[in-house]
């Protein structure tokens, strides 16, 4: 196919509400440089991740819940530490962790036999920090992402999915799947008994079914509307996220915590677990400030993870489930690429099970 020399897209001009979201459609096609892919995009996942950088929320000066900020930013953010990775964001930026296409170009380099494949893209880019341990880029954070029609993207981080699933369904995977395999895979989670809060997002959705895969017996904690379509995806057992866990749980009867919510909950979490055990975290919707009695840390031999750097394997492990079929996508909604505000509003709503994806406009030759 001719490709054409621009391209819709949706730049975010600077930290702050949906109004910093500019959709466009006069934005140049970017070029692989080498060793990068260029793929057509047809759908990309809506995540935490592209919600709190826009709002600044990963500044230390901000302690809300993500969701306080969602529609207008936080207003005491500081700029200067306001991205994931502590390092100031680069304006005006494409975001979208998730991405899935077509690749139609290559940089050199890279094999031209690759275009025509349908890929994702792992969101955690180690490329362009040279492989170095726990140091990556994020997807449309410090490089553009998948916002767009067009994104350019490693070669050797995107990677090619031979399944049946739509290419919606396959966008709901990088960013969220990842992010709870890692979770699962740093805490070495077996035919154990584990806990997922947050259990009906995309990302504790996703920790359900892995876990489930890994043999675990799994507790999930959601809402109680959505306690049904939790259960449908495997859980064991589901408590109401307003409920008393130390009511509902007894204290030592847990292997494995795996935390995406924080906040106030965050110290029943330490007491449910057994001596020996294992929290994993990678978010803090419920806010990022916890309180901790050290000495059951201490004294109950308790191992905690942060999870954000992931290992290779943890992706490639992740298409391999997928071509394999031992997981199931999960995707509530679908939006047009316009409709960005409307579909991060529904997803801070928390009122869908699943992922939300967008789509771009077809691109026309």
């Amino acid at each position: 196919m001719s490709l054409p020399t621009h391209m819709t897209a949706v730049l975010l001009t600077g930290h702050g509400g949906t109004d910093m979201l500019d959709y466009r459609t006069d934005v140049p096609v970017p070029a692989p440089g080498a060793g990068e892919v260029l793929i057509n995009v047809t759908a990309a996942g809506i995540n935490n991740t592209d919600i709190n950088t826009r709002t600044a929320w990963y500044s230390k000066s901000v302690s809300e819940a993500t969701n306080e900020g969602g529609a207008n930013g936080f207003a005491q953010a500081d700029a200067t530490d306001a991205s994931w990775s502590g390092v100031p964001l680069q304006f005006p930026r494409i975001q979208g962790a998730d991405a899935c296409g077509r690749i139609v170009g290559v940089g050199e380099g890279v094999d031209p036999s690759r275009i025509g494949e349908r890929v994702i893209v792992r969101n955690m880019l180690r490329t362009y920090v040279d492989y170095r341990p726990f140091e990556c880029w994020t997807f449309g954070s410090e490089c553009d992402g998948g916002f767009a029609q067009y994104a350019v993207a490693p070669d050797r981080e995107t990677h090619e999915v031979k399944c049946d699933w739509s290419d919606a369904e396959l966008a709901s995977v990088p960013c969220a799947y990842s992010t709870a395999e890692n979770m699962l895979h740093r805490a070495n989670v077996g035919a154990e008994r584990v806990l997922i809060s947050g259990a009906s997002g995309g990302v504790g959705s996703a920790a359900v079914q892995l876990a489930k895969r890994r043999g675990a017996q799994v507790t999930a904690i959601c809402s109680t509307k959505k306690m049904d379509e939790v259960r449908a995806l495997g859980a064991d057992r589901v408590i109401d996220r307003n409920a008393d866990l130390l009511v509902e749980l007894k204290r030592g009867s847990i292997d494995v915590v795996v935390d995406l919510v924080a906040g106030k909950s965050w110290p029943a979490f330490m007491e449910v677990l057994r001596t020996g055990g294992h929290y994993a975290t990678a978010g803090a919707i419920g806010g990022p400030l916890s309180e901790i009695d050290i000495r059951t840390l201490y004294l109950k031999d308790l191992t905690l993870f942060g999870c954000t750097f992931q290992e290779d394997v943890v992706f490639t492990n992740l298409i391999s489930y997928i071509e394999r079929g031992e997981i199931k996508p999960v995707v509530a909604k679908t939006y047009p690429l316009s409709d960005i505000a409307i579909a991060q509003q529904e997803f801070l709503s928390k009122s869908h099970t699943g992922k939300l994806v967008l789509i771009p406009p077809e691109v026309v030759a």
